[in-house]
């Protein structure tokens, strides 16, 4: 049995690529909610030195000086190109672990008599042919060596030709050699420098750790880490759960100092949450709610508060959770503040269909058909239905100075052949 790791290249901006092929060749960089920060560039951009999350503002003349491709993140794009990719997938295998919007986790299992080079190579041609977006595989008997793996055939590219299969004990040791530790999955920075402490200055220094000291030194999930990058497979394929705590927050394109202008914002932040939360057939007990300025302005008054709500009763009402919301809200704003961004967070979330009633207080019955009705009716026709507290007019969206048609999703935007 083996494991592999695909990934698509530079995702966002591949995306982006498939539907204008003026950018092929190009620096090209994606930015995050608002247009803040770089969350994905393309090989040429990394060339030129603008490092992951790089704040836009600061790198304005290094883009100006070499005509680096600045765009907005277009999600229902990335999303529909990214459910292409994996439908593709599950044609080479039926055992899939999706594991972010462009990274998978597949296992071979019963794959004895196949060649996995060439399988992985026929998949990878499959995707670029049938959707445009190139990918790397790593294959490897376990998952964090197949995170290793990949990112060797990314690497290396025209040595591997997108493929490595580190299938030895020889390309084992040698590739743990060549990885720091900082390199390896699940071990974040923190970490690395506790490890650094006892000698450990690459992936082979941490496996040729006694056994006995990581036990009693460090968590069971880096024993198993340990053992993994061992070759001991303990990982296995994860199938889709239920989030454990469902947020919606969002900078403001402009910044907001009015209360009623911030009510209607936190309004539309807590009806997407319980919308969310229908949707997985969950009820929550907590919520948060938070508010904040912009702390980049050092010129401005700032102003930074939360409250942790806890609900008489669990529940996943639109109009529980958004008179909640306007409570908290009410109580923490300040006035002559320019609030930049604020959030609504459900937690302590339980199964809609199995929870404890209380004795003394519980939801009103007809929240539950009303909220069905609603959700069916938006769906169908996109929103229509609002609470009297948020804009019936006003569509509020992020700040997307850049962004791209939506080429797949949006019957407008489809590309015309002349």
């Amino acid at each position: 049995m083996m494991f592999a790791l695909i990934d698509c290249n530079n995702f966002y901006v591949s995306c982006e690529r498939v539907f204008n092929p003026s950018l092929n060749g190009r620096p090209v960089i994606v930015l995050s909610n608002n247009d803040g920060c770089a969350i994905s560039r393309s090989d040429e951009a990394k060339k030129l030195g603008i490092p992951m999350g790089a704040p836009i503002f600061k790198y304005k003349s290094l883009i100006k000086k070499h005509n680096i491709v600045v765009l907005s993140s277009n999600y229902p794009l990335y999303a529909d190109m990214s459910h292409r990719v994996m439908n593709i997938i599950s044609d080479f295998t039926p055992d899939i672990e999706i594991y972010s919007i462009d990274e998978a986790f597949l296992k071979f299992s019963g794959f004895d008599n196949i060649d996995l080079f060439t399988h992985a190579s026929l998949m990878r041609k499959r995707i670029l042919k049938w959707t445009g977006i190139p990918t790397s595989v790593g294959i490897a008997p376990t998952k964090s060596l197949a995170k290793l793996s990949n990112k060797i055939a990314r690497k290396y590219p025209i040595q591997t030709k997108d493929v490595y299969l580190l299938d030895t004990e020889y390309k084992r040791l040698k590739s743990l050699r060549y990885f720091k530790l900082n390199n390896i999955w699940g071990i974040g920075k923190r970490l690395t420098r506790r490890l650094e402490l006892v000698g450990c200055k690459n992936a082979l220094d941490f496996v040729n750790l006694p056994e006995k000291w990581v036990k009693s030194n460090l968590s069971i999930v880096e024993l198993k880490i340990q053992q993994e990058l061992k070759g001991i497979a303990n990982l296995n394929l994860e199938s889709f759960a239920s989030k454990k705590s469902i947020a919606t927050t969002r900078s403001f394109d402009n910044p907001v100092s009015d209360l009623y202008k911030l009510k209607e914002r936190v309004s539309t932040f807590a009806l997407s949450c319980a919308e969310k939360l229908r949707r997985q057939n969950s009820i929550s007990n907590i919520m948060i709610v938070f508010i904040r300025s912009n702390f980049f302005r050092k010129d401005l008054k700032q102003h930074s508060c939360s409250r942790v709500v806890t609900l008489p009763y669990p529940t996943n009402s639109s109009f529980v959770l958004n008179n909640y919301a306007l409570k908290a809200i009410e109580e923490m704003f300040e006035p002559n503040i320019s609030y930049k961004k604020a959030g609504v967070i459900v937690t302590s979330l339980l199964p809609s269909d199995n929870y404890q009633l209380g004795i003394f207080e519980n939801e009103d019955y007809r929240h539950k058909p009303l909220m069905k009705t609603i959700d069916r009716i938006n769906l169908m026709y996109g929103d229509k239905i609002k609470l009297a507290n948020q804009d019936l007019t006003k569509k509020w969206k992020m700040k997307q100075e850049f962004l791209s048609p939506s080429y797949t999703t949006k019957i407008s935007d489809i590309i015309k052949i002349k």
